[in-house]
């Protein structure tokens, strides 16, 4: 039986997704190097560690994906747009989507599926419907930058081992020092300026109160901007893909920035592989 797969071309990572011949997804995932996508497409051939006549046909998704040609290898490339990928990967990993999964209807409704990869894109999934609704600049990419500016790494695990030891209000002021109360649902301790200690006089700061810092930084711009970009949309949930969720730390922060806000955000399993499986699903319809 020919196989089917996916490849999602990322900034950051190139990810893969290969349905064998018992329909079982399995996944895969290389460094990008920051190289082109026609560059990237030369590891496509080792990616799966199978002979591409093997495949009838191979989906690609990613932000440079209509630069690929229309075959690579005897092989026909079927581009798949990221917000449809995105949005069906979302509803199928929260199990939103009506399908069956161990004997259990799961519930068939919408959702707010964000994509935290290298930026940050949102979008309103309704079924086999996908809509870009907003999104933003800050995601894994700024974590990176940031700490290779000021960590001196720009491994998103090690930034993360040290935010899970650190103190971001070492860095951040609170609300009850920026105003002396709280403000409607969030308390006292929440942050009201992010790395606004550093502004009003110079701290020495640890690396692990550091990293802690950048990471609420990023969690924060994007559980808000999803929040209210659910409510706009009159979403009920919202769906974190993307390997940023893959970080204890930034999956910590998205939790308590939606318990600040009585909202509710899922992080499924494998949220990294969220898009090229969204890909490869709409690829078989």
């Amino acid at each position: 039986m020919p196989l089917h797969a996916a490849i999602d071309f990322g900034l950051t990572n190139i990810d893969a997704v290969l349905r064998d011949p018992d329909g079982k997804l399995q996944t895969f995932i290389l460094p990008s190097n920051y190289q082109p996508v026609t560059a990237q497409l030369e590891a496509m051939p080792g990616l799966f560690g199978r002979p591409l006549a093997d495949f009838e046909w191979i989906a690609v998704t990613g932000g440079q994906f209509r630069q690929l040609p229309p075959t690579y290898g005897g092989v026909r490339l079927l581009p798949v747009n990221e917000v449809p990928a995105i949005g069906r990967g979302g509803l199928y990993l929260a199990g939103l989507d009506g399908q069956q999964k161990k004997g259990k209807a799961k519930q068939n409704g919408g959702a707010l599926v964000v994509s935290a990869g290298s930026g940050t894109a949102m979008v309103a999934a309704r079924g086999s419907q996908a809509q870009h609704v907003t999104g933003s600049a800050v995601g894994g990419g700024t974590l990176q930058g940031l700490g290779r500016l000021l960590l001196g790494t720009a491994d998103a695990r090690a930034i993360d081992h040290l935010a899970q030891q650190g103190n971001a209000n070492a860095a951040d002021l609170t609300l009850a020092e920026a105003i002396g109360s709280t403000v409607g649902h969030l308390p006292a301790d929440a942050n009201a300026v992010n790395f606004g200690r550093l502004a009003r006089q110079a701290v020495d700061l640890s690396p692990e109160d550091l990293a802690a810092a950048i990471m609420r930084l990023v969690g924060q711009v994007i559980a808000v901007i999803a929040i209210n970009a659910a409510r706009a949309e009159k979403l009920d949930s919202v769906v974190v893909l993307g390997h940023l969720a893959d970080l204890p730390s930034f999956c910590q922060v998205l939790h308590t920035t939606a318990g600040y806000y009585q909202a509710s955000i899922t992080l499924p399993s494998q949220p990294g592989f969220g898009t090229v499986i969204g890909a490869l699903l709409c690829a078989e319809d």
